[in-house]
């Protein structure tokens, strides 16, 4: 009997195979090591609460700047047009940054949190096109972003 013919009348998967898996598995997590260290990064700051609400509207602000700063090193923006784009998103996150740490608490940490998640939206669309920062960069940044913007709402 085969190896496919055993696997057909037991229902079980052949050595060859589970092996083979388990290799697709180990090369996906390989592949997907930003995220893995994202969530890991996520647990540790987020998992006991939050820090303070400056120190998170601080890096509401630093975000985008990052992105500048890759392109300018990458020469990756391609024109004036992408450098306005990413200027523009300086001044909303920095906008909404400002703005979280003026209005109460409560409204504050609910606004950092939607602007993590605004700041999660532009990070998969960097990781979708390709361009700016590297893909690796954005998505971690997106899964460290969708960690915080979830802490931010459950804490808030």
């Amino acid at each position: 009997m085969t190896t496919d013919s055993a696997r057909r009348r037991t229902g079980t998967p052949s050595a060859a195979a589970r092996t083979s898996r388990g290799a697709r598995a180990g090369a996906a997590a390989a592949h997907r090591w930003p995220t893995l260290l994202a969530l890991a990064l996520g647990a540790a700051t987020f998992a006991d609460g939050l820090p303070g609400r400056g120190f998170l509207a601080g890096l509401l602000v630093v975000m985008p700047v990052c992105y500048l700063l890759f392109g300018a090193f990458r020469r990756a923006f391609g024109g004036t047009r992408m450098v306005a784009v990413q200027l523009a998103g300086l001044l909303v996150f920095g906008a909404a940054a400002a703005v979280a740490v003026s209005v109460g608490e409560s409204a504050g940490l609910r606004l950092l949190a939607a602007g993590w998640a605004g700041h999660a939206v532009w990070d998969f669309v960097h990781h979708r096109t390709g361009r700016v920062v590297p893909r690796a960069w954005s998505e971690w940044c997106c899964v460290v972003d969708l960690c915080g913007a979830a802490a931010l709402f459950a804490w808030s």
